[in-house]
């Protein structure tokens, strides 16, 4: 048996084609754009934040050099850091519920903002209203049909009372109609519920006017 060894073939290579010349790269970079950028020249700022951010922690400058300056980011705001005393801390809450319910007083809150809600609480506070003598009312009625007071003055109550209940129905609607009126001449485009916004005068009339929040912007008799 003939053992068969490797084959070998004949493998023509091409030959390598060289140039006549050395043709310079179009990508090669040139000497100037390889230096090193820490080796070009800093200026006299670069120079001394360079030196700051190496220095130590506990680095103090020599004699006749000015102390560097900290940087503004890390300091804390000036001010006086001592705590209040408890005195003085209770006499802070007070002045700011102050400046709080003042404000309160002066602007209202969130149901009070609007145009249709300013314009309903000045055509009551331009009147006068028969709601604002209806708690007063109502407590003279309290005490007056008492069954220890006499039928005559018992009676008199019950009269007073009605009338306050028909004078304060009687002026919700004439105010009502009167809000109905200027909200549609004056915000056509307004999406505000009538009566909510009815309801929000409503309350404000049956309150006395020194105790209506916000306070009056206008004065009995203004017109609207």
């Amino acid at each position: 048996m003939v053992s068969k060894g490797p084959v070998h073939r004949d493998v023509h290579r091409t030959p390598a084609v060289g140039y006549p010349c050395r043709v310079p790269s179009l990508f090669r970079r040139k000497s100037a754009d390889l230096a090193d950028p820490a080796s070009e020249p800093l200026t006299p700022a670069e120079e001394e934040t360079a030196g700051e951010s190496t220095r130590p922690r506990g680095y103090t400058p020599a004699k006749g050099r000015e102390t560097p300056k900290r940087p503004a980011a890390g300091r804390r705001p000036p001010g006086s850091t001592k705590p209040l005393s408890k005195d003085e801390a209770k006499a802070l809450r007070r002045e700011r519920r102050a400046e709080a319910a003042a404000e309160f007083r002066r602007e209202g809150g969130p149901r009070d903002r609007g145009p249709e809600r300013l314009l309903a609480r000045n055509v009551v506070d331009s009147r006068r209203t028969v709601g604002t003598w209806f708690f007063g009312g109502a407590l003279v009625v309290l005490i007056g049909s008492n069954q220890a007071m006499p039928p005559v003055i018992r009676l008199a109550s019950n009269l007073l009372w009605g009338a306050l209940a028909i004078g304060v129905v009687i002026d919700s609607v004439l105010i009502s109609r009167k809000i109905k009126k200027l909200v549609r001449a004056r915000f056509p485009q307004s999406t505000q519920r009538m009566g909510s916004l009815y309801l929000y005068a409503i309350m404000r009339a049956i309150t006395f006017r020194k105790l209506r929040t916000p306070e009056p912007r206008v004065a009995i008799g203004d017109q609207v």
